[in-house]
């Protein structure tokens, strides 16, 4: 069914607005997935803040021409379902790598991070990232264990100055004149 003029230029718009807001755009193949697991994919990544269309190749590629971005051409071929994702990427990875894991018929291309083209072994190495808070929890582990090595550290400084300084203060102390009768 041929496409209008004026829908295939709203779409080009469409696709340029989501490729300026998105944080990352994964690209999938589809071919020989049935509509009801399309729709299951969707509502998986339904919670997330990410839009997730099939798009016409041809199409797609004016839009990254419009903005910009590039990617191998390669993954503009055949049925092609994109991801934009507005939020955190790795979540949607996620939901992409599960999905392609359970569903042969489904794969992941690769995508765009940013303005970074990273192929589908680097998107599923996204998905298996933990969640951010996660990751948050341990740099501040990290960095909280190297604070208190440093405080111990200058803590065990001090007290062998300390040390010091009392056996001094007891040397002299033991030296010290005997008082003189008047």
């Amino acid at each position: 069914m041929a496409i209008s003029r004026e829908r295939k230029e709203e779409l080009v718009r469409q696709y340029v607005e989501e490729l300026q807001i998105s944080q990352g755009v994964l690209l999938a193949n589809y071919r020989g997935l049935r509509v009801a697991d399309m729709e299951r994919l969707r509502r998986a990544l339904h919670g997330s803040e990410v839009t997730f269309l099939v798009v016409k190749n041809r199409l797609l590629k004016l839009a990254l021409g419009q903005t910009g971005l590039e990617m191998p051409q390669e993954w503009l071929e055949g049925p092609t379902a994109v991801a934009f994702c507005h939020g955190e990427v790795p979540p949607t990875a996620k939901v992409l790598s599960d999905f392609a894991k359970e569903m042969e018929v489904f794969s992941l291309k690769g995508g765009l991070l940013g303005t970074t083209v990273v192929s589908a072994e680097q998107v599923k190495a996204l998905g298996a990232l933990p969640p951010r808070e996660v990751l948050l929890a341990q740099v501040l582990g990290t960095i909280n264990g190297s604070a208190s090595q440093v405080a111990s550290v200058v803590a065990s400084g001090i007290r062998e100055v300390m040390n010091v300084l009392q056996a001094y203060v007891e040397k002299l102390e033991g030296q010290s004149p005997a008082p003189q009768a008047a």
